[in-house]
């Protein structure tokens, strides 16, 4: 009993003297409450209910599983998931590897100052809204841009690529790439800096060259941050397809490969106002999210030897 209370009282003293950094925790613990779980509750509350302006989320009439339902039955659900899961995929594939690529020739310059100057051109393309990245694009490759200019002057005819289903997918994932490359490799390189250079220094008087060094060094050392970033991007695997991206890209002509279930989304919960049907789409997704991370995980654990837990 006396043991009880004197932790009890070692635990108020500690806090009464680090009592700043517990205001700050509450701080935190209060932004996840209101802004992370609040809405996700009431997004599975909203999925169960057929939503009306008069009575609110909790007001509506209960409908249970029919908006599921509903999804499910749509006949565009199949086309749109498709289209989601090929769209994530390829981002997946083609976004994954380059930042890790990239971080280890960034990390491997001698110059110092040209990689900064490197590291500075590369994260400049983060900073641009995708309206921006989409009027670069248009200047580049629309039926009158650079890219055209340069085929007629070659004496070939112009390409209208942005119009219709065969150069979308392409120009799409190739401008997200572009974008969010050199950011993505921020993560790669604070982990490159915590191996040790005396590793580095013992591989070199041993013989081992550049590669050799990047095979048994640099990789190892960046596997739990390799798995980590893998992990989380396949918990978002549906939503990788980026609508923010896909609305300004997607016209008519290319509908049948571009949309996806964020633009579905958009197009239902704005458009018609079925806000049910739209939080009953965002519980299918978060529901998606959780069982590719907690199976990715759990191989990782297997294969790596290292996951999130």
């Amino acid at each position: 009993m006396k043991t009880k209370i004197g932790n009890r009282k070692t635990m108020l003293q500690r806090m009464k003297k680090y009592w700043t950094l517990y205001a700050l925790a509450i701080v935190s613990f209060v932004y996840l409450i209101v802004f992370r779980y609040w809405p996700i509750l009431l997004q599975f509350v909203l999925a169960t209910r057929e939503y009306s302006i008069l009575g609110g989320i909790w007001g509506s009439k209960f409908v249970g599983l029919e908006n599921f339902r509903t999804l499910f039955q749509s006949a565009e659900f199949q086309r749109i998931l498709f289209n989601t899961i090929r769209i994530s995929v390829l981002r997946l594939v083609c976004g994954f590897f380059p930042p890790i690529i990239l971080s280890v020739m960034l990390f491997d310059m001698t110059s110092a100052k040209f990689r900064k100057f490197s590291q500075n051109i590369l994260y400049i393309p983060h900073f641009f809204s995708w309206i921006i990245v989409y009027g670069i694009v248009q200047v580049l490759f629309q039926k009158t841009g650079y890219i055209n200019h340069i085929l007629n002057f070659f004496g070939l005819e112009s390409v209208d690529f942005l119009m219709g289903t065969k150069y979308f997918l392409s120009i799409l994932v190739g401008s997200g790439v572009w974008k969010n490359i050199g950011w993505s490799t921020i993560i790669y390189l604070a982990t490159l800096t915590s191996i040790s250079p005396e590793l580095y220094e013992a591989a070199r008087l041993d013989g081992a060259g550049p590669l050799q060094r990047v095979r048994y060094i640099t990789l190892p050392g960046m596997k739990s941050i390799i798995v980590f970033v893998l992990i989380m991007d396949l918990g978002k695997l549906l939503s990788l397809a980026g609508t923010e991206q896909i609305l300004l890209f997607y016209n008519p002509s290319n509908y049948n490969v571009s949309d996806v279930i964020g633009t579905w989304v958009y197009r239902q919960g704005l458009g018609r106002l079925q806000y049910s049907l739209s939080a009953a789409v965002a519980v299918f997704e978060s529901t998606i999210g959780l069982i590719l991370v907690l199976i990715c995980n759990k191989i990782a654990n297997k294969v790596a030897g290292v996951g999130i837990w």
